[in-house]
């Protein structure tokens, strides 16, 4: 249980998923997906802290243009950001899913902070090992936030926000997070989203718009081969917290990208015909790979404009207000619950 204080009202707040409970659930998922056909991991579990790490690499990775492009609009767009999500005026909660390690939102929160913004921060990520670091650094790095971390998945904690206090909700969501859904799933994401927000709520939303396949391509494939740990790792993950035997040199990264439809997609190949096996409560579960056989882990959807307004649209949101790096390759969108 965790004890918060929030506009001087202490309020308690179970976790959203105590240890063991996670570890069960992280269990089940690998065990399905795993005995799937075709097999199947789910990318959120990435994010351990091992992934974490990984993913700070990629993010400073030559061919991985998705962050750069997002911090451009971030840093040089951080004034018209901050106007655009506090038009509607009064104090606000600025809840943001999957927060990771803030370097991006750090521009509009220091900004909010300096211009004296009635806010407080809400974080929301799947990884303990973030909100604990975020909990720690910002209030050294940006002095005068009011920070609440909230650890567990993001719809139990949106509803966990609602509970605490009754401030207007700005929702951010972005590095593209949304492309890590296939299309009918972020359509269903936007709506549920919705579904947790009041009329006059905003979400602000990050989406990697298409452009030249091979640039496209070249971000899930980097030479230093930095994704393809990071996909790995999550066989690594299984063997250390579920005492599986993966030998991971066993299987390679293969990613794909159809412009045509905007799919970007990573699998892992299995390079030989093998055999390995789960501890579960259950006992040892053994799972059989055939030489060749994929296992998909990962989409990373392309939008156009007219795409992500569309979405946006069918969710009962109307777009506010948009902004774009200087090549056009990705967009910051405003959302309005209407």
């Amino acid at each position: 249980m965790t004890m918060l204080k929030i506009n001087d009202n202490e309020i308690t707040i179970p976790k959203a998923l105590d240890e063991a409970s996670a570890d069960d659930l992280f269990c089940k998922n690998m065990l399905e997906g795993l005995r799937s056909n075709p097999k199947h991991l789910q990318s959120k579990y990435f994010y351990d802290a091992a992934g974490d790490s990984i993913f700070r690499e990629i993010m400073n990775c030559e061919e991985y243009y998705p962050f750069n492009c997002e911090l451009e609009i971030f840093s040089e767009n951080t004034a018209a950001l901050a106007r655009a999500i506090m038009v509607p005026g009064g104090a606000f909660d600025l809840i943001e899913l999957g927060a990771g390690d803030c370097t991006k939102s750090s521009y509009l929160l220091s900004h909010l902070v300096q211009t004296g913004a009635d806010f407080t921060y809400m974080p929301i990520d799947i990884s303990a090992n973030i909100i604990d670091y975020l909990n720690l650094q910002l209030p050294v790095t940006i002095p005068g936030i009011r920070i609440t971390g909230l650890n567990g998945e993001y719809f139990d904690m949106l509803e966990k926000a609602a509970e605490v206090s009754e401030n207007r909700k700005v929702v951010l969501f972005l590095g593209s997070n949304l492309g890590n859904m296939e299309p009918a799933n972020a359509e269903q994401f936007c709506r549920e989203l919705r579904g947790h927000l009041k009329p006059g709520d905003l979400a602000l939303i990050g989406i990697d718009l298409k452009k030249c396949p091979y640039t496209v391509l070249a971000a899930y494939n980097d030479k230093e081969g930095i994704t393809r740990r990071f996909n790995l790792n999550l066989l690594e993950r299984m063997n250390r917290e579920l005492e599986a035997d993966f030998e991971v040199a066993k299987f390679d990264h293969f990613p794909v990208y159809d412009p045509e439809t905007g799919a970007c997609k990573s699998y892992l190949i299995s390079m030989a015909d093998q055999v390995i096996t789960l501890n579960t409560k259950e006992g040892k579960q053994a799972i059989s790979f055939a030489k060749g056989e994929a296992v998909f882990m990962e989409i990373s959807q392309k939008y156009t404009a007219q795409q992500v307004n569309q979405l946006g649209k069918q969710a009962s949101f109307e777009t506010a207000e948009s902004f774009f790096d200087s090549r056009g390759w990705f967009m910051d969108t405003v959302w309005l619950a209407i």
